[in-house]
């Protein structure tokens, strides 16, 4: 695609105009057993949760050196995108900057304005639409625009790049990767493995208002969320059969659950899942994280540590794919994604791209896209405070 477009992103005639710059926005992560206790605080700010039970929950962290690997992982990305736009003539500069710990959302917002930029496109590290994985990372932004208001600074327009989870260019590294881990399966046990596709389980509630309002649904069927994930699952498993010639039973599972126990989430648990295709007579079972962008700690902990452990309880072999991570067909992606937004911006025709049944995501979030339980100003969206 880029073989074709001028080689400069700012300036008159640039593929990237009227962007002059990309915010790789991510959640963060605790680098040492120091920083544990104070990141879950920001995490979990103004929910009134002792320190105490914090400590209990930085376990998992603790248990890997009080690291979370996302801040690397976020590290290799942005050292993926600036080489894929480096090497297809994209002259726009990429920053970093996280939710919950270093470096802050806010402190890079206002590195990129005292660097000039004053039109900013914001990839997400999430795929779907839910209020965790896109409303909030808006409000976290609209914050970040209060607070450099605040300080008199001249605000830059911020715009949230469209959900990509059905893009080629995230779906096809993890299609590569279920191939991968069924290599990785005994003979005996390959064919006949199941696929589990994973995803963070959220609140039903909090699913069944996910997306636009009209996306929106009632008991626990999931809204855009469900319907999201459930797409792309279908895509990697229809192609997997494809490329081996044979269908693998699949099903979207939950991890990852916190919260009071009395608050229904989405089920079934990944766990819970192993025992019953055990129970079954599943011979093996590959685990399929689509719903996160890296190996971060949800990754390590509740597959390739506990879920891999409840496995070899049951004697039920399992292996699990990779996430998409810096792979450069991802990174390529995200270049297309700035591309087509840009384009649109301009008032100029992009070419649809996107794998499934769902179409293309929407660009601007409308009023009652992913409510919270208690409004919040959200910036890069139809009801931004900020134009």
């Amino acid at each position: 695609m880029s073989d074709q477009l001028p080689n400069r992103a700012t300036g008159e005639g640039g593929p990237a105009r009227p962007y002059d710059a990309l915010l790789l926005l991510s959640f963060g992560g605790p680098e040492g057993p120091d920083d544990v206790v104070p990141f879950l605080e920001n995490v979990t700010r103004g929910r009134g949760i002792p320190r105490e039970r914090l400590k209990e929950v930085g376990q998992h962290y603790f248990g890997f050196g009080g690291v979370s690997p996302i801040n690397a992982q976020n590290r290799a990305l942005l050292d993926a995108l600036r080489k894929d736009f480096a090497g297809s003539g994209l002259d726009l500069p990429v920053y970093w900057g996280n939710r919950n710990w270093a470096p802050y959302l806010t402190d890079v917002l206002r590195e990129m304005v005292q660097d000039g930029r004053r039109r900013i496109a914001v990839l997400a590290t999430s795929a779907y639409a839910s209020y965790s994985g896109c409303r909030q990372y808006r409000e976290n932004l609209a914050d970040a625009l209060a607070t450099l208001a605040g300080e008199g600074l001249e605000l830059p327009r911020v715009d949230k790049l469209r959900h990509y989870f059905n893009h080629p260019g995230f779906v096809e590294p993890m299609i590569d990767g279920v191939l991968a881990a069924l290599e990785s399966l005994p003979e005996a046990v390959r064919a006949g493995a199941h696929l589990a596709f994973t995803t963070h389980s959220i609140p039903t509630a909090a699913a069944d208002t996910s997306g636009p309002v009209e996306d929106h649904t009632e008991g626990g069927l999931g809204g855009a969320y469900v319907r999201q994930h459930l797409d792309v699952a279908r895509v990697i498993a229809d192609e997997v059969a494809v490329r081996t010639g044979r269908a693998h039973p699949w099903e979207l599972v939950y991890q990852s659950r916190s919260g009071a126990p009395h608050i229904p989430w989405l089920e079934p648990d990944i766990c819970d899942h192993l025992e019953a295709e055990h129970a079954a007579g599943a011979p093996a079972v590959v685990m399929v994280p689509i719903g996160f962008v890296s190996d971060h700690m949800e990754v390590l902990y509740d597959l390739d540590t506990e879920a891999t452990a409840k496995a070899a309880e049951l004697g039920l072999p399992v292996a699990r794919s990779a996430t998409v991570g810096a792979s450069p067909v991802f990174a390529a992606a995200v270049r297309e994604l700035v591309l087509e937004r840009a384009a649109r911006e301009r008032g100029e025709a992009a070419a649809e791209c996107w794998v499934g049944t769902l179409g293309q995501s929407h660009d601007l979030c409308a009023v009652g896209c992913c409510p919270a339980r208690a409004p919040r100003p959200a910036a890069a969206g139809a009801d931004s405070p900020y134009a």
